[in-house]
């Protein structure tokens, strides 16, 4: 079992809209394509306060990894949602992903 956590950080002033485009498109996308979200939230404390949202996936092994997120990036859903909340610009200012295992601790 390995886990990723991805660290979204908003643009000024566009954090609604990456929330929304969570809300509405991701999570649906991600679930669509079997990766499971072990947890998501804003960063309400430390760097990004209020301006970054962090979430962590469930993976099998990184083959299962990296087909799923091969098959979410492809989907013309969520092509078109992506495409469709950045009319108005660009949403994310940077995006950070770290691969974690517990192997060492079970």
């Amino acid at each position: 079992m390995i886990y990723e956590l991805r660290e979204y950080t908003a643009l000024p002033g566009r954090l609604p809209a990456l929330i929304r485009r969570f809300n509405e498109a991701a999570l649906k996308g991600l679930a669509k394509h079997g990766m499971e979200v072990v947890f998501i939230s804003l960063t309400e404390f430390g760097s990004n306060t209020m301006n970054e949202i962090v979430y962590v996936l469930r993976f099998d092994s990184y083959d299962d990894l990296e087909r799923k997120w091969k098959a979410f990036f492809a989907d013309p859903e969520w092509i078109e949602a992506k495409r469709l909340s950045e009319v108005d610009g660009p949403i994310v200012a940077s995006l950070q992903r770290r691969i974690l295992t517990t192997a060492p601790f079970v």
